[in-house]
């Protein structure tokens, strides 16, 4: 609008200006004097405002173009003064200085984010000109890695380590490569690569540099954490009722000692008990010598079992201490003669984890129970189920927690259901949870 209103305004001067022309001609070709003198009068002042009214304009566009040419944004043309033509325009140089102003604010917000980011990594990174040598930018991880203080110009490290510098600085190395470097006290080894880019008419180099051996050191000291928490996960997930089943058998011998004509000790409970603590120690010794190869493993111990035995195990080693915490817990087969063929330590630290959080989940539910079941589905399958009518585990975390060391528990470890998953994988087998918060769980072994 602010421009046809120009080409509005500038039509009707120049029409103006050619009426007043040819009036002037025809004055003065019929001879009036006083009238072409006026009429010429006229023609000049028209010929003047239409020269200023372009001219303030072309004024104005000039003093912003040259406000843009040298980067001064920080402008402010006056909107409150001036013909309204003008005001327009003054009105849009403001605009175009506020966004400009705003694209600058938030590409050095960016910068600061960027260079915050680059300065937190432990990964050296330094980009300098090629010619001059003049470093574009550097974090202080670069300098600590080389074990020298911040400079401005790779010169410095040249006359201080030419070694190094010939390393770093001259040898170009395109794709990542391990090398060892030199320094003070000791040689480390270190990954390196880099690029060249152009800007403008500059060349600038980009060099990454990262310390492998504290790295691996860093890795390999949380690795043992790791694995030191999942071995005690574990140790403790079978002594716990290994321990149990020992107190009860020695209560009873203590009664049938203390009382041997009121108690009759009953030897095949006994020799069962017994039975039961030297297989879960056989298992739990296995586990603790091949869980640190355990994804490696390619041949496990398999053996045909049926079900029914492997459940009498799992209910005489945890049954006692489940009832005794009031949970309700029972072991059901649809066909007594299911069999399976699996190691079965492994499988016993499977259904023992996988009780043990149901036990957890049903702490503060009245008439808790637990079932074991297992089924054999129309394609061959054979399915053990592990049910509870606990607390059941929230939608937006089920997800998550066969993901090693994820948990939820403020005194777990997060290792329990991915070590399940691990060994049923082992098994060519698969495990699934379907859970309903408030309701209860069911996970599902499914061979």
């Amino acid at each position: 609008m602010n421009y046809r209103a120009y080409i509005f305004k500038l039509f009707i001067r120049i029409l103006l200006i050619v009426v007043a022309l040819m009036s002037l001609a025809y004055t003065v070709y019929k001879g009036h004097t006083s009238y072409s003198i006026v009429i010429g009068i006229l023609v000049l002042v028209l010929f003047i405002n239409t020269y200023s009214f372009v001219k303030r304009r072309f004024v104005a566009m000039h003093d912003f173009f040259e406000a843009v040419k040298y980067r001064d944004f920080s402008r402010w043309f006056p909107e409150d003064r001036g013909p309204k033509d003008i005001r327009f325009l003054y009105t849009g140089f403001n605009e175009i200085n506020r966004t400009i102003k705003e694209i600058n604010t938030k590409n050095e917000a960016q910068y600061v984010y960027l260079q915050k980011i680059l300065e937190m990594v432990d990964i050296g990174i330094i980009a300098y000109n090629l010619e001059s040598g003049d470093v574009l930018w550097s974090n202080d991880s670069f300098a600590e890695i080389l074990d020298m203080p911040s400079f401005k110009n790779i010169r410095f490290v040249e006359n201080r380590k030419p070694e190094l510098f010939n390393t770093i600085f001259e040898t170009y190395h395109r794709e990542p490569n391990s090398i060892s470097i030199a320094l003070q006290n000791e040689s480390i080894k270190i990954l390196i690569s880099d690029t060249v880019f152009q800007v403008d008419d500059d060349a600038f180099k980009l060099i990454v540099i990262q310390d492998i051996d504290t790295t691996l050191n860093k890795n390999e000291s949380e690795s043992w954490k790791k694995l030191l928490s999942v071995m005690t996960h574990e140790i403790m997930n079978s002594i716990a009722p290994i321990s149990s089943l020992a107190d009860t058998l020695q209560y009873n011998l203590q009664i049938a000692i203390e009382q041997p004509k009121e108690t009759k000790l009953e030897l095949d409970d006994i020799n069962s008990g017994i039975k039961t603590i030297k297989n879960r120690s056989d298992g739990l010794l296995k586990f603790a010598k091949t869980y640190r190869s355990l994804s490696k493993i390619t041949n496990l111990n398999l053996q045909r079992i049926k079900v029914s035995e492997l459940f009498n195990n799992i209910k005489l080693l945890m049954g006692p201490s489940i009832e005794a915490k009031n949970i309700n817990i029972e072991f059901d087969i649809s066909t007594p003669k299911l069999e399976l063929n699996i190691d079965a330590h492994l499988i016993e630290q499977v259904l023992i984890n996988l009780l043990l959080n149901a036990v957890d989940a049903c702490k503060h539910k009245d008439n808790a129970q637990i079932k074991v079941l297992a089924s054999q589905s129309s394609n061959r399958d054979i399915i053990i189920k592990v049910y509870d009518n606990g607390s059941g585990i929230p939608q937006d975390i089920l997800e998550n927690i066969f993901v090693p060391f994820f948990t939820s528990k403020t005194t777990g470890s997060g290792i329990g259901l991915s070590l399940c998953k691990q060994i049923m994988l082992l098994h060519k087998g698969r495990i699934i949870v379907k859970s309903i918060e408030g309701e209860g769980s069911v996970f599902s072994l499914v061979f």
